[in-house]
């Protein structure tokens, strides 16, 4: 794999992680299109961690704050059990599909291009319809019960194209959340859900991963890291003012382009 692929791969992950328009989308759709095919999606996966670990550095004190309440705060707690709750029916669909999801769904470029056309209207249809009075304007403030429902949302994510961020920023609206809470409390929950999938899929695929490999998985983490970075720094204040409609509509040109060259180039 070259390594300017590695470097453009790593900025989308980064890039579209813990936005609404599908990192695996557009990581599987450019890698078809670029020829590129990794044994077993292990490089789509395993470059994800370098998104999970922006999350941590940006959340560091936070969290570190967090961990050390535990034990003392129950507030705390029960946000921890929250996240836990929420995690629980991606992880377990997650496992009993895995084989279907990356040796069927993951190769069907027109299914990621329609899911993502089909996200794009839900969402533009969420930020201008869907609006609840919010009661919750803190994503801690979010109860186990009303968390499990975000989880089931983002079991929507399994299929490529839905978006995980998606999935659970409209499963948080519809919940209750305001448009900031639900992203942050999607941005919470990708540490288990997405270390959940890393430490799976590594477990599974470690028999294909190759010397050669090595590398281009590297740089990707590093480029997928420094990317989300930003995006993580700047996404919730962005969102807090702008709403879904931007990415909405990036979803569905991408769909459209990714459509429109399949039917050229196949």
């Amino acid at each position: 794999m070259p390594i300017w692929q590695a470097i453009l791969l790593g900025f989308l992950e980064g890039l579209t992680e813990f936005l609404p328009v599908s990192s695996t989308g557009h990581l599987l759709l450019a890698g078809h299109f670029l020829g590129f095919e990794s044994p077993a999606k292990t490089f789509e996966v395993l470059i994800q961690l370098g998104a999970i670990l922006a999350i941590v550095v940006v959340y560091f004190t936070r969290l570190w704050g967090m961990l050390l309440a535990v034990p003392f705060d129950p507030w705390v707690r029960r946000f921890v059990i929250a996240l836990f709750v929420a995690f629980l029916p991606a992880a377990v669909f997650g496992a009993l599909l895995h084989g279907y999801i990356k040796d069927v769904l993951f190769e069907a470029p027109v299914l990621v291009c329609a899911m993502l056309i089909l996200g794009g209207f839900i969402l533009l249809a969420v930020d201008r319809w869907l609006a609840p009075t919010p009661r919750f304007s803190d994503a801690m403030d979010i109860p186990p019960a009303r968390a499990f429902g975000i989880g089931l949302f983002q079991c929507l994510a399994l299929v490529p194209g839905v978006s995980r961020s998606g999935a659970t920023i409209v499963g948080g609206l519809a919940l209750g959340a305001d448009k900031r809470t639900a992203a942050e409390f999607s941005f919470f929950l990708a540490l288990p859900t997405m270390s959940g999938a890393f430490a799976y899929d590594l477990y599974v695929n470690w028999n294909v991963i190759q010397g050669a490999d090595v590398l281009p998985i590297s740089v990707g983490f590093v480029v997928a890291f420094v990317t989300a970075v930003v995006v993580v720094k700047f996404a919730l204040a962005f969102i807090a003012k702008h709403g879904f409609a931007p990415f909405a509509w990036w979803r569905i040109i991408v769909g459209s382009i990714g459509l429109a060259a399949l039917a050229v180039y196949g």
